[in-house]
């Protein structure tokens, strides 16, 4: 069956307080519910976890300290599920609450597992209400916004349309309270098209995303082929008829080729953990000839990776694409500049490739 991924950003689930928007979310999941009962299957995702919790202890606003933000989420996360479950109860929807973190999505066993949970959930005609495990998680393992797990998660579950709903219409050229004359921007064929905007990252009070996270999920989502649209969430009516096609907020065309489900984790879910800057002979064959990466190609190495760590590859300081190594940093910084005849000398049991053709994708 058909898939629509709807992701909630805190200015739709919450006020400025942290008061939840009863109304807003309960209308939400009556046109969820009549989607569902259309015959496709809804994957929610939505943050407010801490502005909920912020709300339910009476602080003055969003903490700073990690400690009491995880804390906060702990005290909102279920009250905020059982809004969702009540709804969708009412409207006689089974929902399921998924909590995950960046390390799901960033290792591969876990970013299978996931899927495999997903997809059974969507075949039980399940709804999974998901956020991010934000008692858990970290700044440095954070996905940052739920803009960006979003994405993921329509990707995850193969999905046919990734709705991001938001307090503004969709991409403005401009922000319109300094720009007046900002106006809508309808479509993007491609994101590249939006370099020349000025596209604000400013949130809520007690959000963490902005528009600019809503655009990479955008792309994101796009070169996996799934079209996306960023709307209002305060716009009644607004997710039957994006999943109709009709013209509402911005949407994103997708990617004519799909890239596969292996690259695109690599590409957007994996971090780098090191740069590999090569020549520009190693680039051209990169870019234009689909080559492996040999040592030979290789000039500089920055970082403390092992094998198996994804990294960044670059030239002149440009961004080429991104690969898992088969050399640690200390390894490749022996063998850097070598030929295969050399390295063998070197390092007896090393593959010929520093980064293979297979786990490498361009950026």
């Amino acid at each position: 069956m058909p898939v629509a991924v709807v992701k909630l950003g805190s200015s739709i689930v919450a006020e400025d307080t942290g008061a939840l928007r009863l109304a807003v979310v309960a209308r939400i999941c009556e046109e969820v519910a009549a989607l569902h009962a259309s015959g496709i299957d809804v994957v929610v995702v939505t943050s407010g976890a801490i502005a909920r919790g912020i709300h339910l202890l009476g602080l003055d606003g969003r903490p700073r300290v990690v400690e009491e933000l995880q804390a906060a989420s702990a005290v909102g996360q279920g009250r905020l599920y059982r809004t969702y479950d009540e709804n969708l109860r009412e409207r006689g929807i089974q929902s399921a609450q998924v909590l995950l973190t960046f390390f799901d999505m960033s290792a591969r066993t876990h970013y299978l597992n996931a899927r495999r949970t997903l997809r059974k959930l969507v075949e039980w005609r399940i709804v999974p209400v998901i956020n991010e495990n934000d008692t858990t998680t970290t700044d440095e393992i954070s996905f940052g916004d739920n803009d960006f797990l979003a994405a993921q998660v329509a990707v995850l579950v193969d999905a046919s349309l990734l709705l991001l709903l938001t307090s503004t219409p969709g991409l403005l050229t401009a922000d319109p309270r300094v720009d007046p004359t900002a106006q809508l921007v309808s479509s993007v064929a491609d994101p590249s098209e939006l370099e020349a905007l000025s596209i604000g990252s400013a949130t809520s009070p007690l959000g963490s995303g902005g528009m600019r996270s809503k655009v990479a999920a955008a792309e994101m989502a796009t070169a996996a082929g799934i079209p996306t649209v960023i709307g209002s969430g305060f716009e009644p009516g607004l997710l039957g008829r994006a999943w109709a096609g009709e013209t509402v907020g911005t949407r994103f065309a997708p990617h004519p080729v799909r890239q596969p489900s292996f690259k695109l984790w690599l590409r957007y879910a994996k971090p780098s953990l090191g740069v590999v800057a090569i020549d520009a002979g190693a680039a051209r064959a990169l870019r234009d000839g689909g080559t492996s990466l040999l040592p030979v190609g290789i000039v500089d190495v920055d970082g403390a990776f092992e094998a198996g760590d994804a990294v960044d590859v670059c030239v002149d300081g440009s961004a080429v694409g991104k690969g898992i190594s088969n050399y640690s940093a200390s390894e490749l910084r022996r063998v850097m500049g070598m030929k295969s005849g050399e390295v063998r000398e070197v390092l007896p049991r090393a593959t010929e490739e520093a980064v293979h053709r297979d786990y490498f994708v361009l950026v």
